[in-house]
């Protein structure tokens, strides 16, 4: 029996209506089974190497996500820091959201996740550290696998780099130390390295250092360096620290200062006492001991002189210099009314002569009523007398008397002095201290 066309409409039809719904079943539920069998299909079926790039040149981005600073050793200049690199690159051999390459729809698997054991990485090192220079590495680490092939790997660690210190405004310093990531055994031409633009440094996690404060961090551009005559892809990240300054303003900068102005006062302690060498010794003696307590905590560099140094450098060459002149002070003192060196009376007798002429100047100006009668020639006389008699204790300088001169005047420099030099020592470090917010 020969069938109409239209039997034929129908059949199709209706074999339609069967067909159709078979080929829009949606894909397979998660599974183990489901996500075994992918793993199988990337890995075995397809012949995945670990020891072959993906493509000739890998762009791979770098990011730091920093926990905590652990230490930041100034005299050795070694920074140790916690924290971990956030590493992606694309491999397309691991992609599975174009189902037509693959053998069924896997699209409800999200992610994979496997080691460095099985899947190609980038081969990387900390440039500048002190700790380990192999290769960043860690199987117990999974990286995540995506459907399009991007792979995150997160590995962590505690990175002890070298740091090279600043110490010119120590102890109220801060200090910027980096973090130096370079690609090794592939070259510049085999792996790129790239920097999250967005957040380089990631400090969400951070906690805080009990003795540095948290300043700013930083990506630096990447750049190339060059190793044996080839070119290899390298980035570096930079955080900045700043010494938090209670401790060391109580235990380093007040005890010094409060020692500068131990020094002028030995020209305030009386000769006859008999403690005026012994105190100058064991002030010169202390400060001497301090400096080398302070260098102990700073590092033997010339690249930065360190301001605190200096001035208890220059303070301790004051002391000395107060030594010296304190034995003259004694020794003068103990001649008693012996007649002073002739270069000595000379500058005495220039000084009190101004200083009389500049009296008489102001007499002179001076205007005293006079009573009439009240002046006779014995009050002339007398004036006359005793204006002789100063004019001859003018001519004469004493050793002791020039140790009393000797002492006043040196009191007045040595304090000055003191407050001129403490006062450009403190401004330069307080302000350099609040610039760096």
């Amino acid at each position: 029996m020969k069938r109409s066309f239209q039997d034929y409409l129908f059949t199709l039809a209706v074999l339609t209506s069967v067909v159709r719904p078979i080929l829009s079943l949606p894909p397979s539920n998660y599974s183990w089974g489901l996500e075994k069998a992918l793993r199988t299909e990337l890995f075995e079926n397809a012949n995945y190497s670990a020891f072959q790039r993906p493509v000739k040149k890998v762009d791979v981005k770098v990011a730091l996500t920093l926990l905590t600073v652990n230490e930041l050793n100034v005299r050795d200049q070694i920074l140790s820091v916690s924290g971990y690199l956030s590493i992606s690159w694309d491999d397309w051999r691991l992609s599975w959201s174009n189902t037509s390459a693959t053998s069924q729809d896997y699209s409800n698997i999200d992610s994979l996740f496997s080691t460095e054991v099985n899947v190609w990485t980038p081969a990387l090192i900390i440039e500048n550290s002190i700790h380990d220079m192999s290769v960043i590495s860690d199987i117990k680490i999974p990286m995540r696998i995506k459907s399009d092939g991007k792979i995150f790997w997160s590995p962590s660690g505690v990175y002890r780099v070298s740091c090279e210190s600043d110490i010119t405004y120590y102890p109220l310093d801060r200090q910027t130390c980096f973090i130096k990531i370079s690609t090794w055994g592939y070259t510049k031409s085999e792996i790129t390295l790239f920097m999250d633009e967005n957040t380089p440094v990631d400090t969400t996690f951070y906690s805080e250092n009990g003795e540095w404060d948290f300043l700013s961090s930083a990506g630096h551009t990447p750049s190339s360096q060059v190793r044996g005559g080839t070119w290899y892809s390298t980035l570096s990240f930079s955080i900045t620290l700043r010494r938090k300054p209670v401790y060391h303003a109580l235990n380093t900068l007040f005890p010094v200062i409060l020692m500068t102005f131990l020094i002028p006062m030995v020209y305030k302690l009386p000769t006859e006492s008999g403690e005026k060498m012994s105190y100058s010794l064991t002030v010169l003696l202390a400060y001497a001991v301090y400096l080398s307590l302070i260098s102990d905590n700073i590092p033997s560099t010339s690249k930065s002189v360190c301001l605190l140094s200096l001035y208890l450098g220059v303070t301790l060459a004051f002391s000395t210099v107060s030594v010296n002149i304190v034995i003259f002070i004694i020794y003068a003192y103990f001649q008693e009314e012996k007649k002073a060196p002739y270069w000595a009376n000379r500058i005495y007798k220039k000084i009190q002569t101004m200083r009389a002429k500049k009296k008489c100047d102001a007499d002179v100006n001076k205007v005293v009523p006079s009573i009439k009668g009240e002046k006779n020639d014995t009050d002339v006389l007398g004036t006359v007398s005793e204006s002789e008699q100063n004019n001859n204790e003018m001519n004469t300088l004493t050793y002791r008397r020039l140790s009393e001169i000797l002492d006043h005047l040196f009191f007045v420099v040595y304090l000055t002095a003191t407050i001129l030099i403490t006062i450009v020592f403190l401004v330069s470090i307080i302000i350099n201290f609040y610039s760096s917010d």
